[in-house]
């Protein structure tokens, strides 16, 4: 049996409330306009936990400085 933990791919809505704290239209929105990655599986969309983590990590090194510090 798989844990919440241990899921390799949210549905949309579940993603962006998780992550983000959108609503399902705001979810769904934002995977259409590829702010959430997906993958399309028959004819349901599902967005992958590892895409999505590693888009986040990859976002917050953008924002650090050269010394390592967080510009907001």
């Amino acid at each position: 049996m798989t844990t919440e933990t241990e899921k390799k791919t949210l549905s949309v809505p579940e993603a962006g409330r998780r992550y983000f704290d959108l609503g399902r239209g705001a979810s769904y929105e934002a995977a259409y306009r590829g702010d959430i990655p997906t993958i399309r599986i028959g004819g349901r969309i599902r967005v992958p936990v590892r895409a999505l983590e590693m888009m986040l990590d990859r976002a917050a090194q953008r924002v650090r400085g050269r010394d390592g510090v967080e510009t907001v």
